[in-house]
């Protein structure tokens, strides 16, 4: 249970890495583990944890789209009632909004009952033929890892490869300067974009290895870092499918 003096913040940090931990353990072929519904319904506060399956997002879906793992009927309206409890608002980053879409189709394409939040949700802007500053560029596509699931980068997907140099210049900085967390999101693009036959300019699966061994200090990163590895073309090795989370 929460310290009566910790703050909302702590809470709904503690919730998303409660959460990350369950998506990570499925991922890693624990058979029945507790997924989205047992993480709200065993949650000391359920906004938070609720708010945990609204930042994980897309990697709520991991399980099913990487290994195999379907959600059952209770994750998915555990998915649903997160999106009605905490709906998209027209002020939202873009980012926010794109994984929020990803969220929805995820949801659903698995038979989820999707709530109506459509409207909320901001569109798209209109793709920039002027390619941003690789830096600052990073760092966007670190905040939209999420979408590097099977069937949800759309257009970002193509993007990645074309500037998978790019991409890469921003993990190289990450790891010089030891911040694992965005190194490996940024390791889960740039493995999508090896993926998809795109030149990285680096061989992604020692950097990978790197993570494992130095950077999975957090459930939430240590999730990034197992996804990152289960993108490599060719190389990751999969579980196989366990049964529903239970």
């Amino acid at each position: 249970m929460s310290h009566p003096d910790a703050s909302p913040l702590a809470d709904y940090a503690v919730a998303v890495e409660d959460l990350a931990g369950r998506v990570l353990a499925a991922l890693r072929g624990v058979q029945d583990t507790p997924g989205p519904a047992a993480h709200v319904a065993e949650a000391p506060d359920i906004k938070a944890a609720l708010a945990a399956v609204r930042v994980l997002g897309p990697d709520v879906f991991a399980p099913a789209l990487l290994a195999g793992v379907p959600p059952g009927p209770d994750d998915l309206t555990t998915v649903t009632e997160a999106l009605r409890v905490f709906p998209p608002a027209p002020g939202d980053p873009p980012e926010v909004a794109r994984l929020t879409r990803a969220t929805v189709a995820l949801l659903a394409r698995h038979g989820g009952e999707v709530p109506a939040v459509e409207d909320g949700i901001p569109s798209p802007a209109p793709e920039d033929d002027a390619d941003p500053p690789w830096r600052a560029w990073s760092l966007t596509m670190a905040r939209l890892a999420p979408l590097t699931l099977p069937g949800a980068a759309g257009p970002l997907g193509d993007r990645a490869g074309r500037r998978a140099l790019d991409l890469s210049r921003g993990l190289a900085r990450s790891l010089m300067r030891r911040d694992y967390p965005t190194a490996a999101r940024l390791a889960r693009w740039v493995a999508l974009a090896r993926a998809r036959g795109a030149t990285a300019g680096l061989d992604i699966e020692p950097v990978v290895r790197h993570l494992e061994l130095c950077g999975g200090g957090s459930a939430r990163t240590a999730l990034d870092i197992t996804i990152a590895r289960l993108l490599i073309p060719d190389r990751g090795e999969r579980p196989g499918p366990t049964g529903h989370f239970a």
